[in-house]
């Protein structure tokens, strides 16, 4: 199966140079479409595997596209890989109480370990919902600009007029107050 640009960029194109092996994995879009959001109990993810064994296929595909986004959605937690280290390769989580879970992801593809990883130890859908809400409420209404419900620091009592609809005073302009120290030398 191969990854296009289109697909992993969700159809946005991207401006510039992207350089690198599938530069797509650094762009913003990309790192937050990541699936895997941890429990809060999670502290330390370990992944094992090795580079060029058939049975590690899964897991270095996983730590090549997913490992990017685990760590951008969740940055309380730390990530440790090992390579080649081990015949088989797995996944070990700490959590805070001590426990330790393992994952075996030995002849696993990269999907199977996402849905995997994400139905133990993720969030679920009903619990990313409430977080997301509770952040859209936490909205500081001095904000303004093209996302919030102000658009431009004139809507705001107090403050001087915008300048496209209205022009300031000439004793307020920096360049007429220069102009004017200016005759007042000379």
């Amino acid at each position: 199966m191969w990854l296009t640009l289109a697909k992993l960029s969700g159809g946005v194109m991207f401006k510039g140079r992207m350089l690198g092996k599938y530069p797509i994995r650094r762009t913003r879009t990309f790192l937050e479409s990541g699936e895997i959001v941890f429990k809060d109990r999670v502290k330390i993810m370990s992944v094992n595997y090795n580079v060029f064994e058939k049975n590690s296929e899964g897991a270095r595909e996983f730590v090549f596209f997913h490992l990017p986004q685990v760590q951008y959605k969740n940055p309380e937690v730390q990530v440790v890989t090992f390579k080649n280290l081990t015949p088989s390769p797995f996944f070990k989580f700490y959590l805070d109480d001590g426990e330790q879970v393992l994952v075996d992801v030995e002849y696993k593809s990269r999907q199977e370990i996402v849905k995997h990883v994400k139905k133990i130890l993720g969030k679920t859908d009903k619990e990313l919902e409430e977080i997301k809400t509770s952040q859209q409420q936490s909205i500081n209404i001095a904000n303004f600009g093209p996302r919030w419900p102000r658009k431009c620091i004139c809507e705001i009592e107090g403050q001087l007029p915008c300048s496209s609809s209205e022009d300031f005073p000439k004793e307020l302009r920096g360049k007429y107050q220069m102009k004017k120290r200016m005759e007042e030398r000379y």
